[in-house]
């Protein structure tokens, strides 16, 4: 039974006027350690990124029925651990995923008409057409790795520019009407355009790498909205020199802090950031694809939606 949940990140008022409404308890944390939580107490949390749900804390959470991550990313949790205590994993990729895809085309659309670049000489006087012509997304093979609820929006938006549209997954049997499956030899040898949908894991942590990039056999832009994390950054930057990526929108960074609110600055990627923030093949959004008015709703009201069907079911049981 589901009585007593615990909050542990800020912005949530929707969620929490929802969950009191359905008769339960809603305590709010958004400063403490694990170490000074009473974690006992909870049949469940909502968090995004404040704490890692590690084995000590789901030690302590001894009563904890399910973990609900507000977003689509669970690396945060030890999902195999919380899977063997019973506890139900809960996230809202559902929310996000239309904000997402709009935001990784318009960052493709604005590297492929110089937009950004043409903006800013514009700003100084200055009024270059020709070093500004663009490229055209009509006529591209568009590959997308990873193909679920971001993957699957992005490929549905992108249907009405008369593009092919490649889809890689591990999952077999998830292509549809707006992308074909391959495998991803044909990834390499088709794609004009490269948009990565995954989750960070052991297996894609780093897996944009130069042996990775190298495979492809021409040059293609690359849009990273999922994880910084998957991309070796010194091995890009080393892409865009050479001319084996064309330019790269990356809403996402592997300098990212655990909590995605701000990047941490050291000695080991001066270089390679400083290249990307003043490189004009290169467009920097600071992790807000999924960062909408309407994703934020509609993420809340996912997650509550899938804690009350979850506490209906333990009712019955």
């Amino acid at each position: 039974m589901i009585k007593k949940i615990l909050i542990l990140d800020r912005n949530h008022p929707f969620i929490i006027y929802k969950l009191k409404k359905e008769g339960l308890i809603c305590d709010e944390n958004y400063n403490d350690s694990t170490d000074q939580i009473d974690l006992y107490m909870y049949d469940g949390i909502i968090l995004r990124n404040r704490l890692k749900i590690d084995k000590k804390f789901i030690e302590k959470a001894t009563n904890l029925k399910f973990v609900a991550r507000i977003g689509s990313g669970t690396e945060n949790i030890d999902k195999n651990y919380a899977v063997k205590k019973g506890i139900t994993l809960i996230s809202s990729p559902e929310g996000n995923k239309d904000s997402v895809a709009e935001h990784a085309i318009g960052m493709l659309l604005c590297m492929m008409n110089h937009i950004i670049r043409s903006h800013q000489q514009v700003s100084k006087g200055k009024w270059n057409r020709e070093t500004n012509r663009g490229i055209e997304i009509m006529g591209k093979t568009i590959g997308i790795i990873g193909y679920g609820n971001t993957g699957k929006a992005f490929a549905k938006k992108l249907s009405n520019f008369d593009v092919q549209i490649l889809c890689y997954d591990i999952i077999p049997k998830i292509g549809d009407i707006y992308a074909k499956q391959v495998n991803m030899n044909m990834i390499f040898q088709k794609s004009d355009i490269i948009s990565l949908h995954i989750p960070y894991t052991k297996k894609t942590k780093g897996m944009m790498n130069y042996d990775f990039i190298k495979k492809f056999c021409k040059p293609f832009y690359f849009i990273n909205t999922s994880r910084g994390g998957c991309v070796v950054t010194n091995h890009l930057v080393e892409a865009l020199k050479n001319g084996k990526i064309n330019g790269a929108c990356l809403d996402v960074l592997e300098y990212e802090n655990f909590s995605f609110n701000n990047i941490s600055h050291n000695h080991h990627f001066t270089k390679s950031f400083s290249y990307l923030i003043h490189s004009n093949k290169v467009i920097l959004t600071p992790h807000i694809a999924g960062w909408t008015k309407e994703s934020k709703y509609k993420m809340d009201k996912k997650i509550i939606e899938k804690i009350l069907f979850l506490k209906k079911k333990l009712n019955k049981t």
